[in-house]
């Protein structure tokens, strides 16, 4: 019993393209002109995900400003400057906590 190949016979590709041209020319032309529409459609869309993948991904630059403080700083000047931030950071909380309060009375949600 002799069994048959799974794949066919490897052949070089001009004679792959020969077979693909023969079999293409005995397809009437709205068959090419549906196999040329899917193939751009599909093309298309290809090259929409790709292009859209790259648009907007990075993030902003970011600025970022540091403060310069002189070398002989004392550790009382230090402290001083940590309270005074620590007042403000307290002081934005507390005006954003306002704010969500103040959202929260409109919708009428209660804590």
């Amino acid at each position: 019993m002799r069994r048959m190949p799974v794949l066919p016979p490897m052949h070089s590709p001009k004679a792959a393209y020969r077979d693909f041209k023969a079999f293409v020319s005995r397809r009437g032309r709205e068959h090419g002109l549906a196999v040329a529409l899917s193939l751009g459609f599909t093309a298309f869309i290809l090259v929409i995900f790709f292009l859209d993948a790259r648009v907007n991904t990075a993030p902003p630059p970011t600025i970022t400003y540091v403060e310069s403080y002189s070398a002989d700083r004392t550790d009382t000047d230090i402290k001083a400057d940590q309270i005074k931030d620590q007042k403000k950071r307290e002081e934005r909380a507390k005006a954003r906590q306002e704010q969500f309060q103040e959202i929260a009375n409109k919708l009428g949600i209660e804590n």
